[in-house]
């Protein structure tokens, strides 16, 4: 970007001097000699580079230009190259200096004996050049201040979304704990009483109600692990199929025949999401054979593949017809969905139902 400028600054400098030579030879007067073509090539040289010292510059080229207007008795199209770099001088900020380059270059160039008509409008063009410079430099300083601006606005807006997505997990969290804490309490609290009276009494305690008291401890883990999640946007580092083993256990405490067979292995550690998206479906699709086909037997598999975790949770429960889409199976697509995977949830030929869910590994 820098080179593309300084090449476009050297051929204006270029162009405007070869005007100043051009209209040397169609004036009337002498050609110009050596000295002054010297003259006038260190002055476009030093326009060519005014932006690296822009006031030495300056100085160079009203002395050069000045010299060419005294040596040559040249009109007033020799100021050009003084014009230019007063331009760029005011554009930088420093009017003073352009005041003063302008004044001596028009004090000199009067001194030479042109009309007073043609004295005025080389002091115009001082003018204006220098006022085209100042502006230009307010243009720039307001163009960066509205970019600047708009970046801020920019910020604060992805700020008021952030606190306001935390405000919300909040107000969800409380709403969560307000509504649910204190019924699973009292369900695990009335379980473990349960259980304490019949062993107490020397019965026999029903499978039945010590999956209740397992069952209720768990959701009250779970819960307090979402609040968790809810309130600091941290995920805990078991959140996935480290806890599978656990959820087989508790789902063959409840009853349910569950059995586990892994083809392949992790040939690197599963990404975050996918692993916590393959808990979550197992967990979904075993709460749902306990619901719904009555503990039936069920195979859950996990397979990895080439880039890709194939879970697949199969049960021998009754003929059912094409499931509603309710909250459960609705989640589990969504998981699927936001990873870039697919998702066959349907019932089996011959009764039972299938969950199978395929997870890109690179999806993380």
């Amino acid at each position: 970007m820098q080179v593309r400028t300084e090449a476009k600054e050297a051929a204006v400098a270029v162009t405007v001097g070869a005007v100043v030579l051009i209209a040397a030879y169609v004036e009337d007067g002498p050609a110009p000699g050596v000295l002054d073509w010297l003259l006038v090539v260190l002055a476009v040289s030093a326009l060519a580079v005014h932006r690296r010292a822009a006031a030495v510059s300056l100085a160079v080229i009203t002395a050069c230009m000045l010299g060419y207007v005294v040596h040559a008795d040249a009109g007033s199209l020799a100021a050009f190259p003084v014009l230019a770099g007063v331009h760029g001088v005011a554009s930088g900020g420093r009017r003073t200096v352009a005041v003063a380059a302008s004044l001596v270059f028009v004090a000199g160039f009067a001194a030479t004996g042109p009309g007073t008509e043609t004295v005025v409008l080389l002091l115009g063009w001082f003018v204006c050049a220098a006022l085209t410079g100042v502006a230009g430099k307010n243009w720039q300083a307001y163009l960066k201040q509205t970019e600047e601006r708009a970046a801020e606005a920019e910020r604060t807006r992805e700020e008021t979304a952030l606190r306001r997505a935390g405000e919300e997990r909040l107000r969800i969290a409380r709403e969560l704990h307000d509504s649910l804490t204190h019924s699973i309490s009292i369900v695990k609290l009335q379980a473990g009483v349960a259980v304490h009276l019949a062993r107490k009494r020397g019965e026999e305690v029903p499978p039945a109600l010590l999956a209740i008291q397992e069952a209720s401890g768990e959701a009250m883990r779970e819960l307090r692990a979402t609040l968790e999640v809810l309130r600091t946007d941290v995920v805990p580092d078991d959140a996935g199929l480290a806890r599978l083993d656990d959820l087989l256990e508790r789902a063959r405490t409840a009853g349910l025949a569950a059995e586990l067979t892994v083809t392949g292995g992790p040939g690197r550690p599963l990404p975050a999401e996918v692993d916590r998206a393959a808990y979550r479906i197992i967990q979904e699709a075993l709460t749902n054979v306990a619901r719904h086909a009555d503990r039936a037997e069920t195979g859950v598999q996990l397979t990895y593949g080439d880039g890709v975790l194939t879970v697949s949770v199969e049960d021998q429960g009754p003929p059912s017809d094409e499931p509603d889409p309710g909250t459960g199976l609705t989640g589990m697509r969504e998981r699927v969905t936001a990873l870039g995977g697919t998702l066959h949830a349907g019932p089996r030929t011959g009764g039972g139902f299938t969950v199978r869910a395929e997870l890109p590994l690179g999806a993380a």
